[in-house]
This record gives C-alpha cells, sequence and structure tokens, in this order.
C-alpha cells in the first residue's frame, strides 16, 4: 500500500488543503488559493489518491503534525504503553524530557508532545472527511466501489476518533458536512463513532485486492471494541461472535491465532491473527525512510557493541517481566506476581557472570522483552548492560516485539537513517485482542464459561512448544539457527475445564485483565484498558510504589483519579480556539 502512496503525493497534498481541520497550526485557518477543486478530484483516480492519502495519516508521520516522529506514534508506546507501566521511558533522564513528564503524570497542557499528537490524529480526520465530500460529487462509478470507498473513509474517521477520544475523551466532531472547523468540544462522540463503524461493517466487503485496506470483519472487530468501550456488553459479545466464528482477513484467512512470534515479524506480517494493521516497508525502491516505522525509532537497544544505531528508549518494566511468572502448574500470579520476582542483572556489568532465571515463565516473556544471556532474536544473547543506555535510571531490559531479525534485515530493516526503522506491522487489532475482548463482554454479560473458553484459546497458544524461543545452536554464531531447547523454563497452561469460571465474575474479570497485560504488553494498550476498567488509580500508584524502588526515573510518579484518566487538551489549541475572548474549546478537568 505505501508505494502506492508515492505516485498519489502531489495529488494527495494538494487535495489536502480542501480543508482545515487539523493540517494547520489550528481550526482557523482558511485554505489556500489555488487548490485543486473538488470537480478535478471527482473521478476514480482521483477519490483513490485521496482515500490512500487518508491510509497514509494513520502512521501518524510528516511534517503536518509539527512534531518529531516519536511524538505520534501509531503504536501509542508513549501514551498508552509507558504511562500504563509495561516500559521506562529509558534512554537517559536528559533525553526527550516530556515524556518523563508524560511517565508519572506530571505532564501539563504545554507538553508539545500532546499537541504534535492531536494535530496527527485531526490530519487523518481531516484526508477521510475530504474523501467523503469528494465522493458525493463521484460519477461514473459503479454503486458497489462507492460503498467500498465510503465505507474504508468512514472506518478511517472511526479510527482516528476512537484515538482522540480515548485519549481525551471530549474532543470537537468535525464532518464533511462541517463549515466552521473551530467546533467546541462539548458533545459526547461516542455515537458518532459507532455510527461509522456500524456503517463500515454493513457495507465494506469481506476482501480486499489490498491487504493494508480495511474490510468487513475489521469494521466489525472496532465496532465491537468501540461498544465495549461504552460498556455496552451484550452488543459487543454479539459483534465479537459474528467476528470469531465468521471473520477474515483482507487477503481471506480465516482468522485464527498463529505463532505468537509471527505477530511481530515482517517475514510472517499480515497473517492469520491480523485483524487490522498499519503496513509498514522498508527498502521499497523509494529511499524514503519515511515508509518505516518512524514513530518507533528510538526503540532499540544501544550501547558498547549494540548492533542498532540508536536509542535505547521502551525499556520494560520488571514488574511487566513478574507478570510472566507462572507456578508449577503453569498458571499466572494473578495477584502477588511481584512477591516471585524474575531475576534480573541490574546493577551488573556485562563482564560480570550472570544465570537467569530458572524459575517457571509463560513464553511470551521472551518475545516481549530482551533479558540478560537470553537469545535476542537472532542478534546473539542479550548481553545486558553494554546494550542499555543507562541501567540504573531505566532498567535492565530491552523491548524486543518492534525489533527486525538479523538474517532478514536487508529486506525488512532501513538502515540509512541515523535510527533504524523497520517493516513490522503496527498491529492496530490482532485476533487474540478480539478473543480476550470478548471475554470480558461475555464475562459482563454472564457467561462465564465462554469466557473461560475465550482465555484459554489464548492461553493454550502459550503453551504450544512450537511457538516458543530456543536456544542457539551455537552462541557465538546466532544466524546458525536454534536448537531444540527451550530457552528457559517454560510452564504454561490453560485453565483446568470449569475452574476459572466457577471463581465468579469478579476473578474472571481479573483473570482476563492479567492476560490482555501479558498477551499485549509493549502494544500501547495498557493506560486505556486501566482507565476504562476504573482500576487506574491503584494499579498505577502500587506500580510506582513497586518500580521506583528499582529505577530512578519513576520519582515523584503518582496517578490521580479524575484527572488523569484523561490527557490535557494541548494548550495551543485552546488557545487558537479563542472568539471574542473565549476560548471553545474547554481544558479536562484537573489541568486548569
Amino acid at each position: 500500500m505505501k508505494k502506492s502512496i508515492q505516485y498519489m503525493a502531489v495529488l494527495c497534498m494538494m487535495a489536502g488543503f480542501l480543508f482545515l481541520q487539523a493540517c494547520k497550526d489550528d481550526f482557523l485557518d482558511k485554505p489556500v488559493q489555488g487548490a485543486l477543486g473538488d470537480d478535478v478530484l471527482a473521478n476514480e483516480k482521483g477519490i483513490d489518491g485521496l482515500l490512500t492519502g487518508a491510509y497514509a495519516a494513520l502512521d501518524g508521520q510528516g511534517d503536518f503534525t509539527g512534531g518529531s516522529g516519536w511524538e505520534s506514534p501509531p503504536d501509542n508506546w508513549v501514551y498508552g504503553a509507558i504511562p500504563g507501566g509495561d516500559a521506562h521511558k529509558g534512554s537517559d533522564g536528559g533525553d526527550q524530557t516530556p515524556i518523563n513528564a508524560i511517565a508519572t503524570f506530571a505532564s501539563g497542557a504545554d507538553n508539545g508532545f500532546f499537541n504534535t499528537k492531536w494535530r496527527a490524529l485531526y490530519e487523518g480526520v481531516s484526508r477521510a472527511n475530504t474523501v467523503l465530500k469528494v465522493l458525493a460529487l463521484l460519477e461514473g462509478v459503479s454503486a458497489e466501489n462507492k460503498a467500498s470507498i465510503e465505507g474504508q473513509a468512514r472506518f478511517l474517521r472511526a479510527h482516528y476518533y476512537f484515538e482522540l477520544k480515548k485519549m481525551w475523551n471530549m474532543v470537537p466532531w468535525i464532518d464533511e458536512s462541517t463549515t466552521d472547523f473551530n467546533q467546541p468540544n462539548d458533545k459526547d462522540i461516542w455515537p458518532m463513532i459507532e455510527a461509522d463503524f456500524k456503517a463500515a461493517y454493513e457495507t465494506l466487503p469481506a476482501t480486499h485486492t489490498l491487504v493494508g485496506r480495511a474490510n468487513k470483519w475489521a469494521a466489525g472487530a472496532y465496532l465491537g471494541k468501540t461498544y465495549l468501550y461504552q460498556k455496552k456488553f451484550a452488543e459487543a459479545a454479539t459483534v465479537f461472535t459474528q467476528v470469531i466464528n465468521s471473520g477474515v482477513t483482507t487477503n481471506g484467512l480465516k482468522y485464527d491465532l498463529v505463532s505468537f512470534k509471527d505477530n511481530f515479524d515482517a517475514a510472517t506480517k499480515n497473517n492469520a491473527e491480523s485483524v487490522f494493521a498499519i503496513q509498514m516497508v522498508a527498502n521499497d525502491g523509494t529511499l524514503d525512510i519515511t515508509n518505516a516505522n518512524q514513530g518507533g525509532m528510538l526503540n532499540f537497544p544501544y550501547g558498547t557493541g549494540a548492533p542498532f544505531s540508536c536509542c535505547g528508549f521502551f525499556q520494560p518494566t520488571q514488574m511487566l517481566v513478574n507478570a510472566y511468572r507462572t507456578d508449577a502448574t503453569g498458571l499466572p500470579y494473578i495477584e502477588g506476581a511481584n512477591s516471585h520476582a524474575v531475576k534480573s542483572d541490574l546493577g551488573l556489568t556485562s563482564a560480570t557472570a550472570f544465570t537467569p532465571d530458572a524459575g517457571p515463565l509463560d513464553p511470551r516473556l521472551d518475545w516481549t522483552v530482551g533479558r540478560r544471556d537470553v537469545p535476542y532474536h537472532d542478534w546473539g544473547l542479550f548481553p545486558g548492560m553494554n546494550w542499555v543506555r543507562d541501567q540504573p535510571y531505566g532498567g535492565p531490559y530491552a523491548p524486543k516485539k518492534n525489533i527486525h531479525r538479523q538474517k532478514t534485515q536487508d529486506l525488512y530493516a532501513d538502515l540509512s537513517s541515523w535510527a533504524p526503522g523497520n517493516a513490522i506491522n503496527v498491529l492496530v487489532i490482532r485476533f487474540s485482542d478480539v478473543l480476550l475482548m470478548a471475554a470480558e463482554a461475555e464475562a459482563n454479560a454472564g457467561s462465564l464459561a465462554k469466557a473461560e473458553e475465550y482465555v484459554n484459546r489464548v492461553r493454550a497458544r502459550a503453551a504450544d512448544k512450537t511457538g516458543w524461543l530456543y536456544k542457539y545452536i551455537d552462541n557465538k554464531n546466532p544466524l546458525t539457527g536454534f536448537s531444540s531447547t527451550p530457552a528457559a523454563n517454560y510452564v504454561v497452561s490453560p485453565y483446568p475445564a470449569g475452574t476459572l469460571a466457577a471463581k465468579g465474575k469478579d476473578n474472571v474479570l481479573k483473570a482476563i485483565y492479567f492476560e490482555r497485560g501479558i498477551e499485549l504488553a509493549m502494544e500501547g494498550h495498557r493506560f486505556f484498558d486501566l482507565v476504562r476498567w476504573g482500576i487506574a488509580d491503584t494499579s498505577l500508584n502500587s506500580f510506582f510504589s513497586y518500580e521506583s524502588k528499582i529505577t530512578t526515573d519513576l520519582a515523584g510518579g503518582k496517578f490521580t483519579n479524575g484527572k488523569n484518566n484523561y490527557y490535557p487538551i494541548p494548550q495551543f489549541q485552546i488557545d487558537m480556539s479563542v472568539v471574542d475572548g473565549a476560548p471553545k474549546l474547554k481544558q479536562n478537568p484537573g489541568y486548569n
């Protein structure tokens, strides 16, 4: 899909001037004179270029944001993973300091990262609205094709607004019929998001010739997620059941769980587990590094002898690592995991001997976290401190889901930049996410047995030995491949039939919340999950209490319920919304 963006780039940029919304610094700027008009764009080639441009905004990257790529990352590592306790900011204390404030909930409305993210998302809204406005003028295109274009545009608009809603709650709604773009944020936009996803679900085809496009079943999964966020559990359960039983990927694969690691490898992307993914490419012949994931370009091990050029950010927390401890039967410690902490090499140099933890662990740990003397994909045994920029500050671990493989880097990594980029897709929704959302909906709707079934399906995949990480055949030459010996003492199992459901709704929900935490760790979901479950206060303040004793970066961290549930509306946007001395945009509670 990204290759097609290249030949439509000029058209998309010119068309972008048609509507203001967020392409500009504020909602008050006027379109430039001389831009392409609706009559020029209202044809099959023009509308395809506009739709391609609406997809291109998914990566959050471009001059339109007014900031750096990592300020508006599509995987929300800054806004969902770090504030949710999955990861430390990493690097060192003086690098990208606005993230420090976000991580500890000390940030105000003047933090420039928020304005960059806001602008990136409203750029997506703007492009989707442009498609819908021009579509109304389109002639000579079949009704089926028009319905598909409309469904995709509404899906994309709903996605961008979903992101805005979970970040800021009350945000302005602007659609293709809006003429005054300086709108107040005084309406709950859930009904409009829901309507867009529902329309997309009802009109989109099941498959498409372009794998990166949204299809009927991606819209269904997102509609179910929208219901879930609104606590419409029965409606969510109904839609999720349809998606689970009948859903297929855009390229026609029946939804299913694949090997866990295959979700995070560019060579195996767009597989049966990919419900909706932001497509990333590298080395595509364009010499354009922005086609790779610039939002995550800081998040690679960095230090003495590290094979990556930058930058040491996004380091998993000890509390996350502890969550992968299992008991002798392979079940998790849903409560009290920190009392069974996983051994780390904190404080040890790479030259100091270290023996990894020998206790039972969930194998998903070692596809999620880089830890000492365990294979780091095919890059070698993770050496600890030498590949960590500031261990006392950010801890001893490194991210792993976003790391490309050495063997295929010529195909799937773009190493021409000062920081790496690669072709690993950003998974907005994958099938295990759907199963766990469905489990949550079923449990809340009263079907504990069905909830247990979905959780166990996810855990059974983790227990499949074919998907485990194994030791190298030769530690000195990791490219020779992997042996038949597991890399750690992996012990994981589903809940014995009926035992989870028998514990009652509250305990089933705790198990689901925990499972989402370890299954989807480092994927940008955790903070938003904790908020919507109403447990962010207790969970995150417990995290600060525990983790701040291990590293120095979280000093003073505190989550305040009623304030930090949402981020502050960017002050720049409030200032630019002023009319007759009063701003149309109102700040979120607690930030005034």
